[in-house]
């Protein structure tokens, strides 16, 4: 691995010379093991501990198919389908390891005794696979997490409604918490030539998951002068869709659970804030009934920041704790649109106001190709840019998921893999002078 890391930092290394660097046989990576899937049985979800089920252990490198390519980590960060891996919720992964493992002879790579996990990653290619053109040894990238083999036509108007769809690092190995990483080359996009490794690691899933959900067409179409309610509007996600609202002329109302967090919203440029912690909001009675007079509550604070009016879109992704309360505040004709669901997957809304206001629930998953790239380019142009808040070693990463498990977080969570430091990687320091406050945002908190 040295020599590899000599290479990318001499700034002088050509293809030629990354592709003639010898691969190593194993690399470090981390993972969970299918032996330990039951270790948490009978604990609560908060209880579940991510660092002790994710290790890290030298694992060999894998083989290299058609379409593919293999990629020098320097930074990953945590996604929250890292801590739902490493907890082994709602399910265990290796499931997912198991049936993709079925498809192909190429496949059952990925089924093994572990997972290497991880859905981000910054770094530089290695070697490529046959049929792969458009990216050779020594390019810098990053990949978005989207794995499909597109031999369906339905996946051919908007990859992600491919039958054979996953989630890298999630529902795929070879993920990006490691040295190396296994990629379909269809994933790799260009790095962000002003930001450092690890910034530029930060916005890959959750960048994308946002674009989708909340500008694309495939997601709430959002359009200037609408107001969006953001739930977790510092966070991981909805950092992201929080600036996204303001560069797309619309108006956020940022949920947070802390005035810190407020803070950060406003520093992003948002002015409309509700920090649900202070004003006391509960959503649910008890563990089987909500609170309709919380609901209206809610609503009527919304109208207040708003001068009367009620929000045109929700950015729905905590789930069952708030989805009651977001099918109710939006407006007449609007639209909740969801993924993920951190607080629980069985939502319950009061369906008088979907029908009868003629509301629309639109689920969203990830991003398709055009739309990470598109998200990417953003980020690559300093229209948007990275919430990275704190950086662990890749020994560390189970503190770092745990921190996002136990939501100690804002923004987003790095982890060096081959980058020895903070700060490397840095191609454009004009680019990079220009914007650093804001790439600094979360780091100054």
């Amino acid at each position: 691995m040295k020599d590899i890391l000599d290479a990318i930092q001499s700034g002088t290394a050509t293809s030629a010379d990354f592709a003639a660097l010898p691969l190593p046989d194993s690399y470090r990576a981390v993972t969970v093991h299918k032996d330990e899937t039951e270790m948490f049985a009978g604990l609560s979800t908060r209880d579940k501990d991510p660092r002790k089920s994710l290790h890290l252990d030298d694992v060999p490198l894998p083989e290299l198919g058609p379409g593919e390519a293999l990629v020098a980590v320097m930074a990953s960060s945590v996604n929250y389908n890292s801590v739902w891996t490493s907890i082994f919720e709602p399910l265990p992964t290796f499931g997912f390891l198991e049936r993709y493992g079925k498809l192909s002879e190429l496949t059952k790579r990925h089924d093994l005794p572990y997972h290497i996990i991880g859905s981000d990653l910054a770094g530089v290619v290695l070697r490529t696979g046959p049929g792969v053109n458009a990216w050779k040894p020594g390019d810098e990238v990053v990949a978005h997490c989207l794995s499909v083999e597109l031999e369906s036509s339905d996946g051919h108007n908007d990859t992600m409604l491919d039958p054979e769809q996953r989630i890298w690092g999630f529902e795929t190995n070879f993920g990006g918490l490691a040295e190396i990483a296994l990629v379909k080359s269809n994933q790799l996009m260009p790095k962000p030539g002003h930001l450092s490794w690890e910034e530029a690691a930060a916005p890959g899933l959750v960048n994308s998951t946002a674009y989708r959900q909340l500008v694309s067409r495939n997601g709430a179409q959002m359009k200037q002068g609408d107001n969006v309610l953001i739930w977790g509007a510092s966070g991981g996600l909805g950092s992201y869709a929080t600036q996204f609202a303001l560069a797309g002329g619309a108006t956020p109302i940022c949920v947070v659970s802390s005035e810190q967090k407020a803070e950060i919203c406003r520093k992003m440029g948002a002015e409309l804030i509700i920090d649900r912690n202070a004003e006391d909001y509960r959503f649910w009675k008890d563990e089987h009934t909500q609170d309709p007079k919380e609901w209206k509550r809610f609503g009527k604070r919304i109208r207040e920041l708003t001068g009367g009016e009620d929000v045109d879109i929700v950015f729905e992704h905590p789930g069952r704790e708030t989805f009651g309360a977001s099918v109710y505040v939006t407006r007449k004709g609007g639209t909740i649109v969801t993924c993920a669901s951190t607080s629980g997957y069985q939502h319950q809304y009061d369906n008088r106001y979907l029908w009868m206001s003629l509301k629309r629930i639109v689920g969203s998953h990830f991003a398709n190709y055009r739309e990470a790239w598109e998200a990417n380019r953003l980020v690559s142009k300093g229209k948007i840019h990275p919430t990275l808040s704190k950086v662990y070693p890749l020994e560390e990463t189970g503190q770092a998921a745990y921190d996002v498990h136990r939501n100690l977080h804002q923004g987003k969570v790095g982890v060096l893999c081959l980058a020895p430091q903070e700060g490397l990687g840095v191609r454009d320091e004009e680019m990079r002078a220009e914007h650093i406050d804001a790439i600094n945002r979360f780091r100054n908190i």
